[in-house]
């Protein structure tokens, strides 16, 4: 049997998804979101961490769609307020389980993992039942170790003082960050490009969490497996 290791693109696209997409949205862009959720969707592996295992289940192809499935029913167009870096959203007090693509989403220049993580960042919002996971806005000033500025990966603004931060790893910033990094540990059947974009932006992603308490029970979690 061939083995088919998942690429930066994902060629087949066939699956039929349990959300319906709204009649103004550009092929261009359902195509992507498509591919970018069969990228999820496809991923095998053996093993995860607590938290990973506590918010997704297994890092598996149906573990992600259950999960995306379970609170996205329909996709819309809209500007999610402009700005180049913003790729998707959902609007809660208008459908809470909706999300909305930017054309952004195939514009801005990321890697297919990147867009992966922000699909399920968004999908993360939609919990009512958690205040939609709100974020935190970053502290002023907002450095890394290094003592430097801590910027946007996409848009290279600094995050100080923007609503851009999580104080907990069960939220959309955290959550997401916590999937990529078990991509990029356990999963099998991904290529290697994957694997260090997923690395690459979950390292990204962690800088975003404001408790130095919870930035240490995160990277505590990503050294185990369970």
């Amino acid at each position: 049997m061939k083995i088919i290791t998942l690429l930066t693109a994902v060629l087949c696209v066939s699956q039929v998804w349990a959300v319906t997409f709204d009649a103004d949205i550009p092929k261009d862009i359902q195509t992507q979101f498509e591919s970018d959720l069969s990228l999820a969707n496809q991923i095998q592996a053996k093993g995860q961490t607590p938290f990973h295992k506590e918010i997704f289940g297994e890092v598996s192809g149906a573990s992600y769609k259950k999960f995306f499935e379970t609170r996205i029913f329909s996709v819309g167009l809209d500007a999610c307020g402009g700005g180049g870096a913003v790729a998707a959203c959902v609007q809660p007090f208008f459908d809470p389980n909706k999300m909305w693509l930017t054309p952004n989403f195939v514009k801005a220049s990321m890697p297919q993992i990147a867009r992966v993580m922000i699909i399920y960042h968004e999908a993360r919002h939609t919990e009512g039942e958690n205040g939609n996971w709100s974020h935190d806005t970053c502290p002023t000033p907002f450095l890394d170790e290094q003592g430097h500025d801590i910027v946007g990966l996409i848009s290279g603004i600094k995050l100080e003082g923007h609503a851009a931060c999580d104080s907990t790893y069960k939220g959309s910033y955290g959550s997401s960050t916590v999937m990529i990094k078990n991509i990029a540990k356990f999963c099998s059947n991904c290529s290697d490009k994957v694997k260090m974009d997923a690395e690459l932006w979950a390292s990204d992603q962690l800088n975003r969490i404001d408790k130095p308490a919870v930035k240490k029970a995160m990277m505590a979690d990503f050294a185990s497996s369970k």
